[in-house]
């Protein structure tokens, strides 16, 4: 039987995850056996503001039913690590399914995104999403087609407009 610290660190421990888990955009739990990459990938992850780790599958269960993510207990066994993060929702998909293609016992097996857990296809269909500042630069180049329009059109009316005027049409000279 565990000492009351020991009981009680624990305690901690899952209330944290449980504080991370519900202030996060996204995450992926992952099958990580067998990683030699495994410095790389923390690396990627870090850099784009992913929070990589590994937890106990007792654990992860527990803070993921405290979050209202109680189904991820279905993917839970074997040696797993949750990937989370808090402002982009992409990110960790994205770059795990970078790793999942290369290694072949890296795998992906749930997720988690805007409130429901997702299976590994809708994590899949979650990587393909082009990054936030891909986005933004398509919505910009979107909105900015109709504004060269006009002005090409404003500017055919003003050229139109200084051409001569016919001798019919002019107005009498006073």
């Amino acid at each position: 039987m565990p000492s009351a610290k020991i009981l009680e660190q624990k305690k901690a421990d899952t209330e944290a995850l449980v504080a991370k888990l519900k202030g996060a955009a996204s995450g992926v739990l992952v099958s990580y056996a067998g990683i030699e990459q495994d410095t790389a990938l923390r690396k990627a992850l870090r850099e784009a503001g992913v929070d990589y780790k590994v937890y106990k599958n007792t654990m992860t269960e527990r803070a993921c039913a405290e979050a209202g993510y109680a189904e991820m207990k279905n993917y839970l066994g074997g040696m797993t690590a949750l990937a989370v993060s808090s402002e982009d929702a992409v990110a960790p998909a994205k770059i795990l399914k970078e790793y999942a293609e290369k290694i072949e016992t890296f795998e992906i097996r749930a997720g988690f995104v805007d409130g429901e857990v997702i299976d590994q296809k809708a994590v899949m269909q979650l990587a393909a999403i082009p990054n936030k500042e891909t986005l933004v630069c398509k919505i910009m180049l979107g909105m900015q087609n109709p504004l060269y329009k006009l002005a090409y059109a404003l500017q055919a009316i003003i050229d139109k407009s200084g051409e001569e005027i016919p001798a019919e049409e002019a107005p009498a000279a006073e």
